[in-house]
């Protein structure tokens, strides 16, 4: 399923911005930005099929996490359209960058980073680069858009508004690129949030449809983005302590900055504590957690679910649709925050902070 499909119906402005990206100095990045159902992708789309056919080399970076187009959602990724298509669903990525999350609110800078580092593969081998992104545009979303203006320096931001609600931020990016601004179609129909939830469901669905379990070394894949694992092993004396204070069933521990522990609640157990000397994570909610294998490069092979982790043997189970040789060339193994089902089930996300 995939909202945006490739259409020529559209208003007289989309074939006068065409004109303008061909007439740009190559290679040409062209950031689209606009709220959420304004139709970007749509108008991606539309450009990367045209300008194919034109006879240029085009890269599509899809940065919105929560209604990718190229597989998996929670990541930033790049594809090279080999010829026509209908939807960007149908891409095969080239490289991933992962953010671990679908509300990027508190990963400005990871979303920053993802689309510089694609953005700067894709002109080392297309004319045009087309960046997609999120409909983040109030609050934390326009710090967002600017670091990865501030970043890419796109040669033309295009702006989708309907009443000049993205003045401000037209204005706040103006330095680092030509800005232009479309009305959005009036053929473009909002989609609830149950229907956005309907759409990844069956995008988690179809990437995990051929995954299996693998065993991941924490020994020698160094477990990323979080607290868990730092400093050294908490004494048995330690433990013991701790679950007599708290009442809880100490799984797994460690004394970096401050106590960083894995617990299990028992009955009457206390849930009150000085969070600056101690950093307690729910066993369960490292259940079903999305996690990313990272390359040396900084990049994202794939994606996994998180299913076990035997805590004093370092060993994690993994459900993912990546090859055994590919998991073996990951270097870290990324802690996302959310936390989902093989079946596309969304469990529910975590902030940051309680990982």
């Amino acid at each position: 399923m995939n909202k945006a499909t490739y259409t020529e119906d559209v208003p007289p402005d989309r074939f006068e911005l065409l004109e303008r990206i061909m007439n740009l100095e190559r290679p040409a990045k062209v950031m689209l930005i606009g709220p959420t159902d304004s139709g970007k992708t749509t108008l991606l789309t539309f450009l990367a099929n045209r300008l194919i056919e034109e006879g240029l080399r085009v890269a599509v970076v899809d940065s919105d996490v929560g209604q990718k187009g190229i597989l998996p959602p929670a990541t930033v990724s790049l594809a090279f359209p080999e010829g026509p298509f209908e939807s960007i669903g149908e891409l095969r990525a080239y490289a991933h960058y992962f953010i671990g999350t679908i509300t990027p609110g508190s990963y400005t800078g990871e979303m920053a980073v993802g689309v510089k580092r694609l953005a700067d593969i894709a002109v080392e081998k297309a004319d045009v680069v087309l960046i997609d992104t999120t409909g983040f545009v109030t609050g934390q979303g326009i710090e967002m858009k600017r670091l990865k203006a501030e970043l890419v320096r796109p040669e033309l931001i295009v702006f989708l508004e309907r009443n000049g609600e993205l003045s401000h931020l037209r204005r706040l990016l103006s330095p680092y690129g030509e800005a232009l601004t479309l009305s959005i179609s009036e053929k473009v129909r909002e989609h609830s949030r149950g229907e956005r939830r309907e759409v990844r469901k069956e995008k988690w669905r179809a990437y995990f449809s051929n995954a299996s379990l693998v065993e991941v070394d924490l020994s020698g894949t160094v477990p990323t983005g979080t607290e868990l694992f730092r400093g050294r092993p908490l004494t048995q004396e330690e433990r013991e302590l701790l679950s007599a204070l708290f009442r809880w069933l100490v799984i797994a521990g460690w004394k970096g900055e401050r106590y960083v522990v894995v617990k299990a609640e028992t009955e009457g157990g206390i849930r009150q504590y000085t969070r600056s000397v101690i950093h307690a994570v729910d066993f369960d909610r490292l259940s079903n957690l999305l996690v990313g294998f990272i390359d040396r490069n900084g990049l994202c092979l794939g994606v996994g679910i998180l299913k076990w982790i035997n805590f004093s043997e370092m060993k994690a189970q993994v459900l993912t649709p990546l090859p055994t040789q590919e998991v073996g060339n990951a270097v870290e193994l990324r802690f996302g925050r959310i936390r989902v089902l093989e079946t596309g089930e969304e469990l529910g996300l975590l902030r940051r902070e309680e990982l």
